[in-house]
């Protein structure tokens, strides 16, 4: 199962959930789902977005988990 690790990577760079939720621009109730693992899937767009924001690449916000 993959696993989003959003929350992880904002600690990592010192910033808030807050934070990325106003350079998101989304919808409060998607974006917490979407940070909190509550999803099953993810936009590419959204993935595009996390990635530019966070300045990473698509495979630093996932984990496998079996």
């Amino acid at each position: 199962m993959l696993k989003l690790c959003v929350l992880e990577k904002l600690n990592q760079m010192g910033k808030t959930k807050y934070w990325l939720y106003k350079q998101m621009g989304m919808s409060y109730q998607n974006f917490s789902r979407m940070v909190n693992g509550e999803t099953r899937s993810i936009k590419f767009s959204n993935l595009e977005l996390l990635c530019n924001i966070l300045d990473c690449e698509p495979g630093d916000l996932f984990v496998y988990e079996k």
